[in-house]
């Protein structure tokens, strides 16, 4: 099967979850500006502060807003004692919606004072009701051009969906998201071009419905308007009850995550279970997500949890650091860590080989010194975490400039000399592939980041689950997992994480 059309499969399922999200954010949206629009155009102060705040959220990049309302729902979610989703489907309507409201609010507020006074003079002097004008004469009047701002809503909102990957809601971003960080071009075209699909086919028929609504042809609004119902219920159909129990695997957004995610998948599915996959996550949403609920098992490391979520700034011994995690995790929110894989996948600062041996350059203490003159990539977390500023801390470093990518086109910026120095994984092949130079941490700033599995409170319990997944725990050595992350990350023969992961299962006898 060709690349592009084995990327094709992946379609049908997170299709519908994105359809299902673009479609329910576009309808709150029509829910909350309809009446808006009408109030706005009988109150000047209404429209103005209505569209003002419209226009105010058009400004909030898409990616941020749905950021926001992560801890937003959390906060509130921990003022009424819990019950509220601050990851996944809620934080992600909700952002879509308040798209949604600026191009329906403001067409309908126009279409509404367009309208001739002379015609309202009218229906006023036939005795009309405030309804019965709303009804007969201006709906009719101002549907047209109504319409051309839902057809506008609706393909922002559709194209917007595609972020939802990153609060862990599926879309078609799952697809681009991914594909960006492999390389696998065929899965990004696919997504982009499903995401594009969709938009242009719910536009036309949004347009069928205008065009029938302006040439007073009600026979052919309810056919396009059928045809919609129709387009949308198919899609939907992956996401209807299935037999079998789901199991949500969760992965953050770089290869050897994903490799990991279908080594747990495959042994899922052969025990019967029906697996989904969450990926693409951030640190603080994946474990947030675990410990809702939201996934049921994912891999995390060690250090991340120990220094992003414990806020610790001391570094003992790593398994002192497993043991305090796996502690902290249960304690506070009956998250269950299982053991470790077997490797460590640690931050370490890496430099091409040629130009560490010209600079001679060996540790972090060496490279304090020239660092001003040195220009940092790094993936798109690092600058924010704790760790950097616990290496800054210890050896005062301080380059020219540094620069967030995925973790793919960090290391390439370090390869073709875009950047000099990055942080990169103790885990990734390309490190041996590329010949680069990792440097010591001599002052000890930088934890352990042991491979860790952990499980939802819900399957915390749960030992028939347990039991499918336990054997995972010491049986993937560094050396195994670099070959794999190698598969997947090389420029040439790439194989996809699921090719990846079949591999490493044989490799380490699984």
């Amino acid at each position: 099967m060709s690349p592009f059309l084995e990327a094709l499969t992946r379609v049908p399922d997170l299709l519908a979850a994105h359809l299902l999200l673009a479609a329910s954010a576009l309808a709150l949206g029509l829910v909350i500006s309809l009446p808006l629009a009408i109030w706005s155009a009988r109150r000047p102060t209404v429209a103005k502060i209505a569209l003002g705040f419209a226009s105010l959220v058009q400004t909030i990049p898409s990616l941020a807003l749905l950021a926001l309302f992560y801890p937003l729902l959390l906060s509130l979610s921990t003022l009424v004692g819990g019950g509220i989703p601050a990851l996944g489907f809620l934080p992600s309507l909700l952002a879509l919606t308040l798209y949604a409201l600026l191009p329906i609010l403001r067409n309908g507020v126009t279409g509404l004072a367009g309208i001739d006074p002379a015609v309202i003079e009218a229906a006023d002097g036939v005795g009309m009701t405030a309804w019965q004008k709303l009804r007969l004469v201006e709906a009719p009047l101002v549907a047209p051009v109504l319409m051309a701002g839902i057809r506008t809503a609706a393909v922002w909102t559709i194209g917007a969906a595609t972020l939802s990957t990153t609060v862990g809601q599926p879309s078609l971003g799952d697809m681009i998201f991914a594909g960006l960080q492999t390389q696998n071009w065929a899965l990004v075209l696919a997504g982009c071009l499903t995401a594009a699909a969709l938009a242009l086919a719910v536009d036309a028929l949004l347009g069928a419905i205008e065009h029938g609504i302006a040439a007073r042809r009600p026979l052919r609004v309810w056919i396009a308007a059928a045809v919609l119902a129709v387009g949308v219920l198919a899609a939907l159909t992956p996401l209807w009850p299935r037999s079998g129990q789901t199991v949500v695997v969760g992965a953050k957004g770089f290869s050897e995550q994903y490799i990991l995610a279908r080594v747990i998948g495959h042994r899922l599915e052969k025990a019967g279970y029906r697996v989904e996959y969450r990926e693409g996550l951030g640190s603080v949403v994946a474990f947030s997500a675990l410990a809702g609920g939201d996934i049921d098992i994912y891999v995390d490391y060690s250090g991340t949890i120990w220094t992003n979520g414990m806020k610790r700034t001391d570094v003992p011994p790593r398994a002192a650091i497993v043991k305090g995690v796996a502690d902290w995790a249960e304690r506070h929110h009956g998250v269950r860590l299982l053991g470790t894989l077997g490797f460590e996948n640690s931050y370490a600062f890496a430099m091409r080989g040629d130009d560490a041996a010209r600079r001679g350059i060996r540790s972090i203490t060496d490279l304090a010194p020239i660092a001003p003159q040195l220009r940092l990539a790094t993936d798109i977390e690092f600058l924010e975490r704790p760790e950097w500023a616990a290496v800054k801390r210890a050896y005062g470093l301080r380059f020219r400039e540094a620069h967030p990518y995925q973790p793919t086109f960090m290391f390439r910026a370090l390869t073709d000399g875009t950047a000099d120095v990055i942080p990169a994984f103790s885990s990734d092949g390309r490190i041996a592939a590329d010949r680069l130079t990792v440097l010591t941490d001599p002052k000890g700033a930088i934890p352990g980041y042991d491979a860790i599995l952990l499980v939802s409170p819900k399957r915390a319990r749960d030992h028939a689950f347990v039991d499918v997944v336990t054997p995972l725990i010491g049986h993937i050595s560094v050396e195994a997992m670099r070959e794999a992350n190698y598969m997947v990350d090389r420029d040439r023969d790439k194989a996809s994480p699921d090719a990846a992961a079949r591999w490493l299962e044989k490799k380490v006898g699984l």
